[in-house]
């Protein structure tokens, strides 16, 4: 590192919650900090723009939070949803975040209290207060106080590991810019669709990208091209079932559909494909999102009727309705004698909650279709993140193949995710990780590039 000049301490890339974090820490640890926003300025913030909690570890009930949530509990329903997550960085994770609420207090963000009746009671995750947007407004705004420099449209270009100290080229016209230490917390590759449907098939092409479309992964791509090792899948996401009419980017939380396990959801033949009633928890949305992206033609339908969609919270959009299923049919596109007949036979099978003799079955919520207008939502896949990223150690630091760290290179956020989620997920865990990680990857990134 010796005799080359750098024009910062830290460069950090991305613009979500991950890389405020790890500007802040780094900021605060004596480092001069560049921030590479991908997005324009009203558009910053990646997909923390959309989010609304966080889960974290709590022993005894704090001011944000009722309740204990205690290590052995989030670390046990880690393990349910990623069996080869990294034990040690598990931990690690775990029990930091149980001071990173009190830590992104102190820079600006605000959340709701436990008492607040607003919001459905949880004792595993905390709420911003104004949801994902305020969060980033905040943090924003604390590291323009601090001092970071903050380029926006600073879309990267390339990354260079190998030869010096990191840098970066990026912009049109390319400039090239060189610092001590580097964090990439760029997110996922979802905002490629290119790179989806390599993965995925035809299947991506219905995809719905949830968040930004600025994760179009050049940098987890340059990463794992000089040697980064990789981590998670590259063919798994995390996504939920939309309504099918969702913007191609950043609908967010708002497009997901409610009341799938109520009603029944057919294919675009007009055919049952799944039990409605296997999963009625939260899970349910990412379980459909799965079920779905694998339909013929990427496109479900979720069918209820009057009395049915009293039962749940309505799509954003307005229901597809008809006085009669033969008329819904054509609405959707479907075959009026294939789905009056699915519908017949499902009415026919049900037995209390359940049904019976029926393939597949509905185990729960089985209530019949009968009463006029009958209504449906499109359904798609919505994507909220890609599960490959690359290997980090518990400094956040990036690892090569051969298991030694890159000098001065650091991960945070999403593109580390899949060390701890593999390829699962767990409600308000991203979050989590964007920040803890965050926090770590910036700090230790100012300590390389100062010592």
């Amino acid at each position: 590192m010796t005799g080359v000049s750098c024009d910062f301490d830290v460069l950090v890339v991305g613009g979500g919650s991950a890389a405020l974090c790890a500007a802040i820490a780094a900021r605060r640890a004596g480092a001069s900090v560049l921030l590479l926003e991908a997005a324009s300025r009203p558009l910053r913030g990646g997909n923390a723009r959309h989010s609304r909690n966080m889960r974290v570890m709590h022993q005894a009930p704090t001011p944000w939070v009722l309740g204990c949530y205690p290590a052995g509990d989030y670390l046990a329903e880690l393990r349910r949803v990623a069996d080869t997550a990294d034990a040690g960085l598990s931990r690690l994770f775990v029990e930091s975040s149980a001071g990173i609420v009190d830590w992104l207090a102190g820079n600006g963000v605000r959340f709701h209290g436990a008492a607040d009746e607003v919001l459905p009671y949880s004792r595993k995750t905390v709420f911003f207060l104004g949801g994902g947007k305020a969060l980033v407004n905040a943090l924003y705004a604390t590291v323009k106080e601090l001092g970071v420099a903050i380029r926006y449209d600073g879309e990267v270009r390339a990354l260079h590991l190998l030869d010096g100290p990191p840098a970066i080229t990026l912009g049109e016209p390319e400039v090239t810019v060189r610092a001590r230490s580097l964090v990439v917390a760029s997110g996922g590759f979802q905002g490629d669709c290119g790179w989806l449907r390599r993965e995925w098939g035809e299947a991506a092409d219905y995809f719905a990208i949830r968040g930004t479309p600025h994760a179009t992964g050049i940098p987890l791509r340059a990463l794992l091209a000089q040697g980064a090792t990789p981590v998670g899948a590259a063919d798994r996401c995390h996504m939920v079932a939309v309504d099918g009419r969702a913007p191609l980017f950043d609908g967010g939380i708002v497009t997901r559909l409610d009341g799938i396990a109520h009603g029944i959801v057919v294919d675009r033949e007009g055919r049952r494909f799944a039990d409605e009633g296997a999963v009625v928890g939260p899970t349910r949305y990412t379980v459909w999102g799965e079920l779905v992206a694998r339909c013929p033609g990427g496109v479900a339908f979720s069918l209820f009727d009057a009395v049915i969609g009293e039962r749940f919270r309505p799509s954003i959009f307005p229901a597809i309705q008809a006085d009669s299923i033969g008329d819904l049919a054509s609405a959707l596109g479907i075959a009026p004698g294939v789905l009056n007949a699915t519908v017949t036979a499902y009415n026919a099978a049900i037995t209390g909650e359940a049904t019976a003799g029926l393939h597949p079955p509905k185990t729960r919520l089985a209530s019949p279709i009968l009463i006029p207008p009958f209504g449906a939502y499109p359904v798609r896949a919505g994507v909220t993140s890609t599960c490959l990223g690359v290997r980090v150690d518990e400094r956040a630091r990036v690892l090569r193949r051969d298991g030694a760290a890159f000098d001065g290179v650091h991960a945070a956020g999403v593109i580390m995710a899949p060390n701890i989620l593999g390829g699962g997920y767990l409600a308000g865990s991203a979050m989590a990780i964007s920040a803890v990680f965050g926090r770590i990857a910036g700090r230790e990134a100012a300590v390389h590039a100062l010592r």
